[in-house]
Parts: C-alpha cells; structure tokens; sequence
C-alpha cells in the first residue's frame, strides 16, 4: 500500500499573526514559513506506518507556489520517499481546491 500525504505551508506557529493594513488577510510577506503541524502530524504517522511494514512508499504532496518545495524538502528530509509539487501561482483557497478535486 501507498499512502499520500497532503501537506500544506502555513505561517509558522511561534510568528504571532498581523492582519494587512487594508484588512484584506495575513501579512505573509517576510514571515517565517513552516509545515502545517496537523500534516506534520499525518507526515509521522505515514512514516510510522511504512516502519511496521503496512505501506510501502510514503508521498507527500503540496499545491501552491514554488516556496511550497521547501515545505516538501522537510517532509523529504522526515523520511519521505516522493515529493510532488502542483505548481499554483495563484491564492488557493481550501474551499476551492476541494470543488477542483471533487470535479
């Protein structure tokens, strides 16, 4: 069995947040990135699972800008077998990408 481990980038936890002056979202310019920790979570567990011999290859996959490979290098670097990048330049929203992938 394979498992596929969506990750996404987030702002790191221990950055307190700053709204934008014209209220639009989250100031992310100059702001530490990191792995959102409930991936982080699902990433080890993947791992754990591949150690006990249930799966056999552990992907991890993330959409959005190319600063999203260096999100997928720690999953690489946590013990992941394949990293794939869906390059998206664009704001993705989760409701958006839910539709895209149901359809």
């Amino acid at each position: 069995m394979k498992i596929m481990v969506a990750i996404k980038r987030v702002v790191d936890y221990a950055v307190k947040i700053r709204i934008k002056s014209d209220k639009t979202g989250v100031e992310t310019a100059n702001v530490k990135m990191s792995m959102n920790p409930f991936c982080e979570i699902a990433l080890e567990e993947a791992l754990r699972m591949k150690e006990s011999g249930v799966a056999s290859e552990v992907i991890a996959v993330s959409m959005g800008p190319s600063q999203c490979v260096d999100t997928l290098r720690t999953g690489l670097a946590m013990g992941v077998d394949r990293a794939i990048h869906v390059d998206a330049p664009s704001t993705l929203y989760p409701l958006t990408v839910a539709e895209e992938t149901l359809n």
